[in-house]
């Protein structure tokens, strides 16, 4: 009979908390017609990175200028973009870091930064697109073996100042920079304003403090790190130092009919593929900061507080403007403004909340 209570109270809360979710408002939006202007010659790949600086201009990483072999082509080109969407130039063109286009981000001073999932560098442009500083090292051309990093296990132990698969970086407002290392590694590493190494933390697994793929990695104004633990479907939030803080996941119900933006429907609640799974994270300018999320299926954006209680969602999968194929980098310069790079279409949307009052 004790039982029989016990399992009437735990149906009774989960029926509460999946009412709860499912009143989840929707927020109404718009996508920005035709918002980037490309010169005839020049087209994005697969886009990977978005980030917006002080002037309004975008910044696009895309998997596009793609040169080699069929297998194991270097795609990564750096493009910039007026506010209105203007083509202004390429950046870095044929730079020695360009393997494999991840993710861009523009710090306080606008200087640009790139991380690369191939060459496992993290560089850093000035507003001139000058490069003054890099992280990591290539693998070097002549060396016998020169190929894809192997996933072995139990992983390779990681060394300071290099890199396995970079995916992001992030900054305090002391100017202390934090890379998301990444789909191998599964750790953070902190570097002074200087470029001085100072210390990491983290590695494979689904505890507190571990990860599998950190790939997006933002900041807020008190200066926690928070990281899109991918793999594990959830968000932890760290202070400065690595002290573990608090995570957080989303769940919110699935419709019925939701598609996927490509292959099968996924099965699992957990994983990359899982409704929720963080693939980008951005956090609004202070004061009143929130944090958006992407997930891949069912393809939506979801706004949150910093302590991760889901204020709005919207989006789903698919091709045409206000779809989202594979969010895979997200900038949020205001609350209601965010531009969203995707992998499958080739794009960025310039989107525009309407949130009600």
């Amino acid at each position: 009979m004790k039982r029989a209570a016990i399992l009437s109270l735990f149906l009774i809360f989960i029926l509460q908390s999946s009412a709860q979710q499912s009143t989840v408002p929707e927020i109404p939006y718009r996508s920005v017609p035709d918002f980037l202007k490309l010169p005839p010659d020049i087209y994005l790949g697969e886009t990977s990175g978005v980030a917006v600086n002080s002037k309004g201009h975008v910044f696009v990483f895309t998997r596009g200028n793609t040169t080699g072999p069929a297998y194991g082509a270097s795609a990564a080109q750096l493009l910039e973009f007026s506010a209105d969407g203007k083509f202004l130039r390429e950046i870095g063109h044929n730079l020695y870091a360009w393997s494999y286009a991840h993710t861009v981000k523009v710090d306080k001073q606008d200087n640009i930064w790139v991380t690369d999932k191939g060459s496992d560098m993290v560089i850093k442009f000035n507003p001139e697109g000058r490069v003054v500083m890099v992280f990591g090292r290539k693998q070097e051309a002549s060396d016998e073996g020169t190929g894809p990093l192997k996933h072995v296990k139990p992983p390779l132990p990681p060394v300071d100042g290099m890199f396995r698969q970079v995916t992001d970086v992030t900054w305090d407002p002391a100017g202390n920079t934090f890379i998301s290392d990444g789909y191998i590694n599964s750790r953070v590493a902190k570097v002074d304003p200087e470029g001085n190494w100072l210390k990491s933390w983290g590695e494979p697994g689904d505890q507190p403090g571990q990860f599998n793929v950190p790939h997006s990695i933002a900041a807020d104004a008190q200066g926690n790190i928070y990281v899109a633990d991918r793999g594990n479907r959830r968000i932890q939030v760290f202070d400065g130092d690595g002290k573990f803080l608090r995570q957080f996941t989303i769940d919110v119900p699935v419709k019925a009919d939701a598609r996927p933006a490509i292959g099968n429907k996924p099965a699992q609640s957990t994983g990359t593929m899982s409704p929720g799974s963080p693939w980008a994270i951005c956090i609004t300018p202070a004061p009143n900061q929130v944090l958006y999320s992407s997930d891949a299926f069912p393809g939506r954006i979801y706004k949150l507080t910093l302590e991760g209680k889901v204020l709005g969602v919207f989006g789903e999968s698919g091709k045409q403007l206000k779809q989202f194929g594979w969010i895979h980098e997200m900038a949020c310069p205001s609350e209601n403004e965010l531009y969203v790079a995707e992998l499958l279409n080739w794009r960025v949307q310039k989107l525009i909340l309407q949130p009600s009052h």
